[in-house]
């Protein structure tokens, strides 16, 4: 019995390796979360662009914009698991959708596999130019002073800007008012107009800072940005305070192992091409991120339980 056992596994894995070397034999998609245009959707286009050359096939990127991610997850994981549909998406799906949707029709960790990680980055808390603070030491003197509390602006409830800003509460013992926005676009907009004084949003808000029309005082991220490098990072004042948001790419749960492993294999090689990372930089302030699948995997499950903890003791949650 052990002996049929043994030539079934042996059998099974040179049919395996024979698909992946194989593959891909016909046009592969990307579902993106995003609308077309965006910086996100850039880079999206920019990694199937490469990865295409390489593969010898056409890569064809669909925009599934909606749910913080939810449609373009659930139609990759209902999708065939053979490779040819992947998600590229943020680690918002995975680490922070499961615990603020009281229904989710898939389970982002269970149904999808994860491919490789694309990018990171990190936000930028600014305040519009008339608040009276100079620097995020003044911030906090004022924001604990003021009465009624200061009002700040993020992309939505659940939001890794909301609960970012949620967390800096937690830590600096601050009070402010959320106004959640349909999305990062309009919360910024509504910073530089004057309606917000505070708003907590993505690297890509950077020129809006150079410009004048925002006052960066502090990033989320474990590294002050290279845009900004006056600008602390929250954690000098707060240590462990980090956030940083990154995207990745994902097959549905169930892809033979060769085939993630070659797809692994070329996004990174991808990412450490020097053209595709200065086109990332240029784009939206975000980093090449590469990384093993090991290293992966623990990102997923430490931002996983960082959030859910947190989600449970704010009381975010959307239907």
């Amino acid at each position: 019995m052990s002996g049929k056992l043994t030539l079934a596994a042996v059998l099974f894995l040179a049919a395996s390796a024979a698909i992946a070397q194989a593959y891909p034999t016909k046009p592969l998609r990307i579902i993106s979360p995003y609308p077309p245009g965006g910086s996100t959707d850039i880079v999206a286009r920019l990694i199937a662009e490469h990865m295409g050359r390489a593969l010898g096939q056409r890569i064809i990127v669909e925009n599934r914009a909606g749910a913080n991610g939810n449609i373009a997850g659930e139609l990759v994981a209902r999708s065939a698991p053979d490779g040819y549909t992947l998600l590229f998406g943020a680690d918002s799906l995975v680490a922070i959708n499961p615990h603020i949707y009281s229904k989710m029709t898939f389970d982002p960790v269970k149904d999808l596999a994860p491919v490789a990680t694309t990018i990171i980055t990190q936000l930028i808390l600014s305040v519009h130019p008339s608040l009276p603070v100079r620097d995020f030491k003044e911030f906090l003197a004022f924001a604990r002073k003021t009465i009624p509390p200061l009002h700040y602006a993020s992309g939505g409830n659940g939001s890794q800007h909301h609960l970012s800003t949620e967390m800096l509460k937690q830590r600096a013992g601050i009070n402010l008012v959320h106004v959640p926005y349909k999305s990062g676009s309009p919360a910024v907009a509504a910073a530089i107009v004057g309606d917000v004084p505070i708003v907590m949003a993505g690297s890509s808000s950077g020129p809006l800072v150079k410009a004048g029309k925002l006052r960066a005082i502090a990033v989320t991220g474990r590294e002050r940005l290279k845009l900004f490098p006056d600008v602390p990072t929250i954690g000098e004042f707060f240590p462990g305070y980090q956030v940083n948001n990154w995207l990745g790419i994902w097959a549905p749960a169930g892809t033979p192992e060769p085939v993630i492993a070659k797809l692994h294999a070329e996004i990174n090689r991808v990412l450490a091409m020097p053209e595709v990372g200065e086109r990332i930089r240029s784009v939206g302030g975000a980093e090449p991120w590469i990384t093993n699948r090991d290293e992966f995997a623990a990102a997923i499950q430490r931002d996983y339980e960082k959030y859910g903890k947190l989600v449970k003791e704010i009381g975010a949650r959307l239907d």
